[in-house]
């Protein structure tokens, strides 16, 4: 039973992982390291008499694998999606990972020889936390898992998945990754040099600290949020036989005047700017779209 997860991974999912799962893996890494900064900050310190609740672990683990994971699930992929906000086969990818590797999220019994929870409920409550924001025993009644449980899942969790990913998704760019961005940009939009796409947009925090909410609060929107930022590695590549030294992003007028912030022509006097300003706009409407698709992940 404790290899459940790695079983289905195995027979479902080939090694290969699609774009959109590193994003989403980029962003679950992300995610994780400032749950775990945080976590000092929203610690309880209250002491608070424990009841003791006798909860079948068991049988929550079958209805779960019934209703998601199983070959003939009560939901389809697409619901599983709707409820987890990753697709199931990157689900499973990221369980059959920590369970190889991290000796807490082995299904296991107490020294009374009571069963644990399996790497699917402790992976399920989890992610439903950080993808929802909600309170770590709101899945209680579905899941039969405390307050208490819900949160030590999501701490080692978070720890994990930076320790197992971190080296992928939150690393620097190499000079390989570098020289990888280069040909793919010039050979899809037409522009050499070309790192991406930059922009911004306002990310509503909705489980941000009550200490924090001023610092991260602007009068034009009311509520906290943040931005995603950037800065251009140092990389030289060849124009025209000229060579500069740094990559650029393509942006907009919202941008300051750096030679590594390429615009578009606010008036296209010629036919040359004409095509510029239509290759630069296209091109960006990649970083738009991944916006799109962090907002509903």
């Amino acid at each position: 039973m404790n290899n459940f997860a790695g079983s289905i991974a195995s027979s479902s999912s080939d090694d290969d992982s699609s774009d959109e799962d590193d994003l989403v893996l980029h962003t679950l890494s992300s995610a994780a390291r400032n749950r775990v900064q945080q976590r000092g900050e929203s610690s309880n310190t209250e002491k608070r008499h424990r009841i003791s609740i006798v909860r079948d672990r068991m049988g929550t683990h079958e209805f779960l694998v019934h209703d998601y994971f199983a070959p003939d699930s009560l939901y389809d992929l697409s619901k599983f999606e709707d409820q987890f906000c990753i697709s199931r086969k990157l689900f499973l990818r990221i369980a059959k990972d920590l369970e190889n590797n991290y000796a807490f999220f082995q299904l296991r019994c107490d020294a009374r020889g009571k069963r644990g929870f399996s790497t699917l409920q402790k992976c399920t409550a989890t992610l439903r936390q950080l993808a929802y924001g909600i309170a770590a025993d709101a899945s209680d009644e579905y899941l039969k898992m405390s307050e208490r449980t819900g949160l030590e899942c999501v701490y080692p969790f978070c720890e994990y998945v930076i320790e197992f990913y971190g080296n992928i998704y939150l690393r620097h760019p190499t000079r390989n990754d570098i020289e990888q961005l280069y040909v793919a940009h010039e050979a899809k939009h037409g522009l050499p040099g070309m790192l991406g796409s930059i922009d911004c947009t306002y990310w509503e925090w909705a489980n941000c600290l009550n200490t924090w909410r001023g610092q991260f609060t602007r009068g034009d929107h009311g509520v906290p949020t943040f931005i995603l930022e950037g800065k251009a590695p140092n990389m030289p590549f060849v124009v025209n036989k000229h060579q500069y030294n740094c990559g650029y992003y393509l942006g907009d007028e919202i941008y300051p005047k750096y030679a590594t912030f390429v615009k578009s022509f606010s008036f296209s006097a010629d036919e040359k700017r004409k095509l510029f300003k239509l290759a630069q706009e296209s091109a960006m409407k990649d970083v738009e779209r991944t916006f799109g698709v962090l907002k509903q992940k």
